[in-house]
């Protein structure tokens, strides 16, 4: 049925245009048959890290120094070289995800017929249509052309971007065109979004994000779009980390669940997420082939990387618990664990009152609730990361457990660790 093949991105410094880029372009290999893909992007040598196939940022003072005869402006900003590792990444993704329809399917496939189905399905053809809903359409397209081939509700963030801008161009009478989006474009966009919806300022930087990534996104596909609109910065909000600390955490792994197996599974799941920092779908789907006396070894689903877990105490004794089962946990669905989870850190005494602050525009709503009712699966990868910080480990390896690659995002998970040295420090020595 065909061998999966080996996917890498090279910069080709060979060839520079006018601003000193180069294109990434993307190499498949099935067996000797290596095949090349142009993304479409460009950017700096010096932006490009050949040994881990990434774009790199580096901040002014460096690239003046280093760098001193090429403009600044012509290097990447932190927001793109996120959106840039998010494009490779999900070309990366459409490969695996073809591969996987041609071995469902039971079709020999070679390097050919995969690298022209990523072809077939980057093609930007756009229906013929009034030029003001241009945009609708290419994310209708982009929405059907990704539906087999993301995991179930990915997409959800884009149907709901497919909404309000509909609504928005309807009500504004704004004539939305790539050519033609610009600063003022996301401003009027933002404007209606905290006037005319009941979305929180959160969930409007994650529609005004999302916008971005598929503005780039139809660059890369080779729509003519406006350099304009990319100096237009989504402000976002810091928000709450809700973890388990030490205690909470002991205190639900030796709780006594035996009146009820289904809360005992539960707990052990959730507990296992976070000492493994592993999401709901990767716990889904762990078996036992990826399991080793070392540690776990799993390509995970959200972003296909191969990730190295060593094993712990925790870990090992919460396996050992289902070693006779034909899976290695008990995993149940995803709305029946985030239900159950708030019900045994309710009984567990995890109840501590924490306050939510949000805002809608400029209104800041606070509001207070148990912990418990703030705990989700999601819950155990964010315990994982504060714990692991707080009891030493460094945040390199951290990362690499948990397969973050941006650090700005990850840093939040380290100011709450350094809160929690310091509540430990004081309880401890005194104020």
């Amino acid at each position: 049925m065909g061998t999966s093949g080996t996917i890498r991105f090279e910069l080709r410094s060979e060839k520079v245009d006018s601003e000193g880029k180069s294109n990434i372009r993307l190499i498949y290999q099935v067996k000797s048959t290596r095949r090349y893909f142009s993304t479409g992007r460009k950017l700096l040598i010096p932006n490009w890290n050949p040994k881990i196939q990434d774009p790199v940022y580096i901040d002014t003072k460096t690239a003046k120094k280093l760098f001193p005869g090429i403009p600044y402006k012509y290097f990447l900003t932190q927001w793109e070289v996120k959106e840039l590792r998010n494009s490779l990444s999900e070309l990366a993704s459409m490969i695996s995800d073809i591969e996987t329809r041609f071995k469902i399917d039971r079709i020999t496939y070679n390097a050919d017929m995969v690298i022209s189905m990523l072809r077939e399905y980057s093609k930007p053809v756009l229906k013929k249509t009034d030029s003001k809903y241009e945009i609708i359409e290419f994310i209708k397209k982009y929405i059907s052309d990704h539906r087999s081939i993301r995991v179930k509700g990915s997409l959800s963030v884009y149907k709901s971007l497919l909404s309000h801008l509909k609504s928005f161009i309807d009500t504004s009478g704004l004539n939305l065109q790539f050519s033609t989006v610009d600063v003022n474009s996301f401003k009027s966009f933002q404007s209606y979004l905290i006037t005319n919806t009941e979305l929180l300022n959160i969930t409007i930087a994650k529609q005004l994000s999302t916008f971005k990534t598929l503005l780039n996104y139809a660059r890369t596909m080779g729509i003519g779009v406006s350099d304009k609109y990319r100096d237009f910065k989504v402000k976002r909000e810091e928000l709450e980390v809700i973890a388990l600390n030490e205690e909470e955490f002991i205190k639900l792994f030796h709780f006594d669940f035996s009146k009820s197996r289904k809360y005992e599974k539960v707990r052990d799941v959730f507990c296992f997420s976070c000492v493994t920092g592993l999401r709901y779908s990767d716990l889904l789907q762990l078996k036992r082939e990826h399991i080793s006396e070392d540690g776990i070894n799993i390509r995970i689903q959200k972003t296909k990387q191969l990730l190295s877990i060593p094993m712990n105490r925790y870990s090992k004794t919460i396996l050992s618990r289902y070693e006779g089962d034909f899976k290695p946990l008990p995993v149940m669905s995803n709305q029946k664990m985030n239900r159950y989870i708030k019900k045994i850190c309710e009984l567990a005494g995890i109840c501590t009152h924490i306050e939510i602050v949000r805002f809608k525009g400029g209104n800041k709503i606070a509001l207070t609730y148990p912990k418990y009712e703030l705990i989700s699966v999601h819950t155990g990868r964010k315990t994982f990361a504060t714990l692991s910080l707080a009891k030493g480990m460094s945040s390199e390896v951290t990362m690499s457990i948990t397969g973050h690659k941006d650090y700005k995002s990850f840093s939040r998970y380290v100011r709450v660790a350094e809160k929690e040295k310091k509540n430990a420090m004081s309880k401890a020595w005194g104020d």
